[in-house]
């Protein structure tokens, strides 16, 4: 990889990568970027199918970007050296690690989800941006989460930046998407208990049992969740506010209640 091949950012295998960028392109070809040394070696330890790679040796810095060029020889994928310029048509915003590569995105069924006997696992219903995804995983991947669910999901699930966001969590977080009366089905069939986050919920997660097989619940940073998280068998809580605002962003409420769940169990 030390003769460049592709120079140009107007090379068609170059643009054809950097229209992964777009949703429509994505769902169309069930191809994803994945950006970042340290996020490509958490996709490729996971097992996940490269397609191709791009390398750009002047970028290759840091530890996690050479380890991940090192891992993509070993696994024998198609690695391309690019330039500078062209790497930057490739790459996400001013984060150049030097290897990018295009991945087909996994499957997310909530039937490969396999849970052990006390799961905690994280339900997202209807949550719009990618960013928020991915750091809902790192707080599942910090405090021990089983798995992320998403109910109605309003963006793809491996977009590059939701990935990004996770640190390549998205990779190791079992994670899995459905409507949310399939994810309420598959939750009783699992027999979870469901606590859901709501601004008028009656009490703190403090005061609430967290222990044991439990879903915590929340929903979309504009709408909070809909009225079909609501019933007798779902324990609503609030994190308490001092300010003027009545909530936390969704990852930060998210990581509030997963923290809470971890130092109830210990």
């Amino acid at each position: 990889m030390t003769e460049i091949r592709i120079a140009s950012p107007a090379n068609p295998r170059v643009k054809a990568a950097a229209r992964l960028r777009d949703r429509r392109e994505r769902e169309r070809t069930g191809l994803t970027l994945v950006d970042g040394g340290r996020e490509l070696r958490r996709a490729l330890d996971a097992g996940v199918a490269v397609e191709e790679a791009y390398v750009c040796p002047a970028l290759v810095r840091t530890p996690d970007a050479r380890a991940a060029v090192e891992m993509l020889a070993a696994v024998g994928a198609t690695v391309t050296s690019v330039s500078q310029t062209a790497f930057a048509k490739l790459a996400f915003g001013e984060r150049l690690d030097g290897v990018l590569a295009v991945i087909r995105a996994p499957a997310t069924p909530l039937a490969r989800i396999l849970l052990p006997e006390r799961p905690l696992i994280v339900v997202l219903e209807g949550v719009e941006k990618p960013g928020n995804v991915g750091a809902v995983l790192r707080s599942a991947d910090g405090a021990g989460a089983n798995a992320l669910v998403i109910a109605d999901p309003r963006t793809d699930l491996f977009n590059p930046n939701a990935i990004r966001a996770s640190i390549g969590t998205i990779f190791t977080v079992p994670l899995a998407a459905a409507s949310t009366p399939e994810v309420r089905s598959w939750l009783a069939s699992q027999r979870v208990r469901l606590v859901s986050a709501r601004v008028d919920g009656p009490t703190a997660p403090w005061n609430v049992d967290l222990t044991g097989a439990v879903a915590v619940v929340l929903g979309s940073e504009a709408e909070g969740l809909s009225g079909r998280w609501a019933g007798d068998d779902v324990t609503a809580v609030r994190i308490p506010m001092r300010g003027i605002a009545d909530s936390l962003n969704v990852s930060v409420a998210a990581a509030v209640l997963l923290y809470e769940a971890r130092r109830q169990r210990g």
